[in-house]
């Protein structure tokens, strides 16, 4: 049996724990780098008598938000009793991007202008991560 020189062993000892320091830094890095994706819970009240047109003008600018990057779904929600009751569940899979430059977008900044015709006032927003998903 071969005895290894305390400097050879200090050394071995020293590459092992930078190489395990290097490896668990990777993987820190990329799990920062994976963004988990967000829901968006807009919640709309139309004017009385305008549920109908709000609906047909959240259409329009979903089909430009829809082109959008970092846009991954939405499902538009109506109130089956009361059709001035809107909600919009929409997924995205960069939070930064929706909260600066998709809030910034031209067609959200003009439907914002001209939802005053239609919406009794600003939506209700609410940011959410998935907990948990099932299917069947």
């Amino acid at each position: 049996m071969k005895i290894i020189p305390i400097m050879s062993a200090k050394f071995i000892l020293l590459v092992s724990s930078l190489m395990l320091m290097v490896y668990s830094t990777s993987n820190k890095e990329v799990d920062t780098v994976v963004e988990e994706n967000i829901i968006v819970l807009v919640k709309y009240k139309a004017q009385p008598d305008k549920g109908i047109t709000a609906i047909s003008e959240l259409t329009k600018l979903i089909e430009k938000v829809k082109q959008e990057p970092h846009f991954i779904t939405v499902k538009l929600l109506v109130d089956p009793k009361d059709d001035t009751n809107i909600l919009l569940h929409e997924e995205w899979n960069d939070a930064s991007y929706y909260n600066g430059e998709h809030m910034n977008t031209s067609h959200l900044q003009e439907f914002i202008s001209n939802s005053r015709d239609f919406l009794t006032g600003p939506p209700e927003i609410s940011f959410w991560k998935i907990e948990n998903e099932f299917k069947k």
